[in-house]
Formats: C-alpha cells, structure tokens, sequence
C-alpha cells in the first residue's frame, strides 16, 4: 500500500484505537465467572458489563455522524480516547460492581466512536482504487480484535487477575492518546451543523429497545415482555425517528444514503453475514465448554488459529478488493465461510479438538474475503460529502444485525435441543446440547448460502469503474 509516512501515522494512530475498542467487546466474557464471586452477583447481572457496553457503543454510532461532521478529527479523536482511558482506570479499580459498569460505560461512549471516524478518515486519505487495502489494515482492528478476545482474557485471568484485563489495556490507549496528541492531523474541514435533539433521543430510545430486547433473547422467552416489549418499543421509535429524518431539516442521519443501489446491496449482504457470523461464532464455545467440557482457556485457543489468520490476511483481502472488486470476491468468502461452517456442523462427542480448529479456520479464512470488501463497497459507492452518515448507517445495521442474529441462533439451539430432549429422554445432556448446536451451526450456513446468491445483485468492478 503506497502512501505517505503522514497518512501511514495517522492510519496506525486509529487502528490502535479502534482495535483497543473493539477488543474491549469480548475481553469481559472470561473473566465474567470471576467478577461475580467477587462481587457476589447474578449472572444476568454480570452479563450487563458485555451488553451494557454494547448497547452503550449502538447508541453512540448514529450521534458521530453529526460529531464527525461538527468537529475537527483531532478534537473528535482525543475526547473519544480520553473517555475510553478514564473509563478503563475507572473499572480496573472499581471498589464495587456499579463502579466497574460505570467504567465499561465510559469506556464504550469512546469506543462507540472509534470504528465510523476510522472509516470516514481511510475515505478522506486515500484513492477509491487504494481504500480495499487501506480497510484490509483496519480489518485488524474491526475482526482480529473481537476474536483475540476470549483467548487473550482467558490466559490474563488464568494466570494473573481480571483486573489486569484493565491495567494492561489503560497504558496502552494513554500511549495512543499521547501519539494522537502530538501526531493526527485534521482530516476535512467541519461543518456548522444544527444539533438534532429530538433525533438524539429517538435514535437513542429506538436502538437502545431494540439491542436491549435482542440481548434479552438471548437467555429469556421471546414471549417476555423484556424481549418481545423491547422489540415493539424499538421498532416503533426508531420508525418515528426515520419519519424525522426525512422531515426535518436538520436530520442526524442524511437517509439519501439509501438512494444508492450498490450500498443497499452491501448493507442487505452484511445483514445476513452478521446474522449467521455472530451467531455462529457462539457456537463454538459452547460446544466446548458444555458438549465437551473443555474450560473457557481451551475454548480461547480452539479459536486462537482462526483469529490469527484474521490478522495476517485482512491487508491481503484489501488489495484483493483493489484489484478484482467485491463481487466475486466476496462469493468466494462466502462460500468459503459456508464450508468451514458445515464442517462444525459435523462435530460430534469424541471429534478431535483439532478438526474444530480448522473449521474455524476455514471459516475465519472465508470471512477475511468479505468483511472488509463488503464494507468498503459499500463506502465507495456514495461521495465523500455523506460517507460520516453511510458509516453510522453501515456501522448501526451491522450491530442490529450482529444482536439479532445471535439471540435467533441460540433462540434455535434452545428450542432444538428442547425438542431433541423430548423425543429422546434418555439421552445425556451432552447429546441433547451437541444437537441443539448442530442444528444452529447448519442454519449459519444456510444463511451463507442465502448471502452467497445475494453476491449477484453486486456490480463487477469494470461496471464500477466507467460509472
């Protein structure tokens, strides 16, 4: 990737960010068990340092279009790193439990900001013909980081204390702050926008029911007011708060976005990918941990190979983009992910552990084909003027899709190891549970199966390229 030592800086600067962003996301998920003895909490309780911080970073992406917008990069950048470091100090030394949910708070309204101003500076810098590796680099932070997670929390737990999840991470985004302050340039110039209040609040209401609902979902009926409820709630506010924007004249989101074709077909591709990744990706571990008994350290590593092949591929898969476009690329991830996935459908009791390591190897491997790609063309089809509100858009779409998709994945193998349950009442708990995640490993892959013919709606590169 041929760019300036100026712009190089300034990419490294972000993904460093971002990357301590998006680790933070599946970093608690280990250390939960620990966490709750401590404090002497209720699971449901201690789940909220995970979907508290999720729901949190959902509700800040539609706000930093207008911030990105409003303010300079650097300004925009330095807050957003200074609340994810106070918020991390906060938490590692929390005294009790409403101080450390307090500090994954603060720590994802920075966070909530990191992956849209990434995305919007990489369009600003570089060449449309050049972005495909420019976002291959920040697949880095985007893929490799929520998926070094669990490995990386599992060994700091084991060995050290959960505490130390914080005090190795707050040094590290202090450095980045101190390297943004004295290196990141402004990218663009801000705009004298009018703040939408009421867009704030509904966008706010809207997708904090509706991730709420769907983190509900996940352990709870869906005939539970807190599921189902939440879901109407959101589904109604957030409708009200469309109408808004298309009403108002100074709307939060420019909703023009969705007049361009190829970035409705990237945003309905992605749609489905979460839906079937996320999901899929919680499979795993709890085929491990509950069919095979295996401790969340081991879990960790059976997904480690995966991750690493995320790192080492993600620039790769950019200049892929470059050179051939999504479309044929991204079928061939696609596809690629769908075998991987049919591979973990195959597991059994007695499978060595290492055939589940290259099913999520191949699955990861068809994944770093099309995630970074997909987004990218999903940027380059709109101008440069509304790309801060295609990758709000993008970004919020993803994390509703991702919320859904897990909580009607595991709202399969419940119902399918239920139904298992009932026809062999004799079976172990093991088998119950192995069939309740067979069943939702192949649902995963039929969903690829459904994004892969959805590739044809995209436009070949050549086509692209005299438009």
């Amino acid at each position: 990737m041929n760019i300036s030592q100026k712009n190089r800086t300034i990419l490294i600067i972000l993904v460093i960010g971002t990357f301590l962003g998006f680790l933070n996301q599946t970093l608690m998920n280990v250390a939960l068990p620990d966490i709750m003895r401590e404090f002497h909490i209720s699971t449901a309780l201690g789940q909220w340092l995970t979907n508290g911080y999720m729901l949190v970073n959902g509700i800040m992406v539609p706000l930093t279009a207008f911030l990105i917008q409003r303010l300079t990069t650097r300004t925009l950048y330095l807050t957003a790193v200074g609340l994810f470091a106070v918020g991390t100090i906060t938490a590692g030394f929390a005294p009790n439990f409403e101080i450390l949910i307090t500090g994954r708070m603060i720590q994802a309204m920075g966070a909530g900001v990191f992956g849209p101003l990434m995305n919007v500076v990489v369009m600003n810098l570089f060449a449309p013909d050049r972005r495909g590796s420019a976002m291959g680099t920040i697949g880095l932070a985007l893929n490799f980081a929520p998926a070094l997670g669990p490995s990386l929390s599992g060994f700091i737990v084991t060995n050290l204390n959960w505490r130390f999840l914080f005090y190795i991470v707050a040094p590290l985004i202090i450095a980045n702050f101190i390297l943004a302050y004295f290196l990141l340039n402004n990218i663009g110039t801000p705009k004298q926008l009018k703040f939408d209040v009421l867009g704030v609040i509904l966008s706010s209401i809207g997708l904090g029911a509706l991730l709420y609902g769907f983190s509900n979902a996940g352990g709870t009926p869906w005939h539970d007011f807190t599921v189902w409820g939440f879901i109407v709630i959101g589904l109604v506010v957030t409708t009200l708060f469309v109408l808004h924007q298309l009403h108002t004249s100074t709307p939060l989101l420019n909703m023009s976005v969705f007049s361009n074709r190829e970035f409705n077909v990237a945003v309905l591709i992605n749609i489905v990918l979460m839906m079937a990744m996320y999901g899929g990706a919680l499979m795993l571990p709890l085929y491990m941990q509950n069919v095979r008994g295996a401790s969340a350290f081991i879990s960790g590593l059976v997904l480690f190979p995966g991750a690493l092949v995320t790192a080492f591929l993600s620039p790769w898969s950019g200049r892929l983009y470059d050179r051939y476009g999504a479309k044929y690329l991204t079928l061939t991830g696609i596809l690629i992910t769908a075998i991987g996935t049919f591979i973990l459908a195959s597991l059994t009791l007695t499978t060595p552990l290492w055939f589940a390591v290259i099913g999520q190897f191949v699955r990861q491997l068809g994944l770093v084909l099309v995630l970074m790609p997909i987004q990218t063309e999903a940027f380059n089809a709109l101008p440069l003027t509304i790309i801060p509100d295609g990758s709000a858009m993008f970004t919020t779409i993803r994390q509703l899709a991702a919320s859904f998709g897990t909580a009607a994945l595991v709202t399969i193998m419940t119902k399918s190891a239920a139904n298992y349950q009932l026809h062999h009442q004799h079976a172990s708990s093991s088998l119950v549970n192995l069939h309740g995640v067979h069943i939702t490993f192949l649902t995963a892959a039929l969903l690829m199966l459904v994004a892969a013919a959805m590739t044809s709606l995209l436009k070949p590169k050549t086509a692209i390229a005299k438009k």
